[in-house]
């Protein structure tokens, strides 16, 4: 790999895929996950380039990595309720989507509402 940062490179990944090349986005992002099992990020993109594939089981596995890792992240959450909507599992579906739900929430109430100024 180059001496870029991990986001860079995830970013770069995601380029790839953007512009139409989802086997080099794979490629890269795997190597990056093996070489970086604890990030996050990585995880992430791979559940959504799998996801976009049509690889379901490949965005399940790789969602629920990136689940292990952070529990908390909405957008995470977001993505495997959609891979269980495909996957054809309601209950799961529903459950995921309603977690995306709360934490939604809870980041809300984290933040002062903003004060009407006449």
């Amino acid at each position: 790999m180059t001496d870029t940062s991990l986001q860079d490179q995830i970013d770069e990944a995601t380029l790839d895929f953007t512009l139409g090349d989802s086997e080099q986005a794979l490629s890269k992002l795997s190597a990056l996950a093996e070489a970086h099992p604890a990030a996050f990020g990585v995880w992430h993109a791979l559940t959504e380039v799998h996801f976009s594939e049509g690889d379901y089981d490949a965005a399940l596995a790789a969602g629920e990595r990136a689940l292990a890792l952070c529990p908390d992240d909405i957008h995470i959450n977001i993505s495997l309720s959609r891979v269980w909507v495909e996957r054809g599992d309601k209950e799961k579906a529903e459950h995921y989507g309603a977690q995306a739900r709360m934490l939604g929430w809870k980041n809300e109430l984290k933040s002062p509402p903003e004060k009407d100024v006449l």
